[in-house]
């Protein structure tokens, strides 16, 4: 599919895919989006003293969701395992272009960038001592996690009017059971269906303030009761 540049209303990247009418982030602004949902929304509401963390990404993209984790672990000194789930991988050419890098302004984050979009798919690396990162290149229909493995769900596809198939109980009940009881799936998706998807797998939900340009998000938590065997 091709993908288009454009800058969003922090100055940071985002990419449009002209076939599906779709950005890969909110043109309000990428950065500002993915902290507010997947770090404070996300990461930040789990309790610091969990280590190591475990996190699965719907959606690796850009890979800036993972460059923001590795960002606000180091500060807090967290082990973090995170899993991306990722169809359709990024060229070189189209991710050594996007700008995070040079907005957030953090010594060697370009080495790290880098790294993460060079790591081997379906093997297991080390971007660095604290961060280790599993790509996997898969739809997420046919990944089969382990149970009980993840602490948070970075659900980050595209948006359900294009890939209806993902947001449903079908898969939202297969990622319940990968992850710990009390673990949380936060989302930029309060589309009804969504909702309706989340409570029949067993989440509680709850909608959060958005980040400019979008009234609410969503953060879904597993009941201790689902049944993962």
């Amino acid at each position: 599919m091709q993908k288009e540049f454009k800058i969003t209303g922090d100055g940071s990247h985002t990419l449009y895919v002209p076939e599906l009418n779709e950005h890969y982030h909110s043109t309000h602004g990428a950065i500002r989006e993915s902290s507010h949902i997947f770090i404070h929304a996300g990461l930040k509401s789990i309790d610091i003293s969990s280590d190591p963390i475990n996190i699965l990404e719907i959606g690796f993209g850009t890979g800036l969701n993972a460059l923001l984790t590795f960002l606000e672990a180091k500060k807090n000194n967290q082990t973090i395992y995170y899993t991306g789930i990722e169809a359709h991988p990024l060229d070189r050419s189209v991710y050594e272009k996007l700008n995070y890098c040079s907005l957030i302004r953090e010594a060697g984050l370009k080495t790290i960038f880098l790294k993460l979009h060079e790591a081997e798919w379906d093997e297991t690396e080390c971007i660095s001592e604290k961060f280790i990162l599993e790509k996997i290149h898969r739809k997420i229909e046919d990944f089969i996690p382990d149970n009980n493995r993840y602490n948070i769900v970075y659900f980050d596809a595209f948006s359900p009017a294009v890939q209806p198939d993902i947001w449903t109980e079908e898969i939202f009940k297969k990622i319940a059971k990968s992850m710990l009881p009390g673990g949380i799936l936060v989302s930029y998706s309060t589309k009804g269906d969504v909702k309706r998807a989340l409570k029949a797998s067993g989440f509680t939900i709850k909608k959060l303030p958005g980040p400019k340009g979008k009234r609410e998000i969503l953060r879904a938590v597993k009941n201790k009761s689902i049944e993962t065997n």
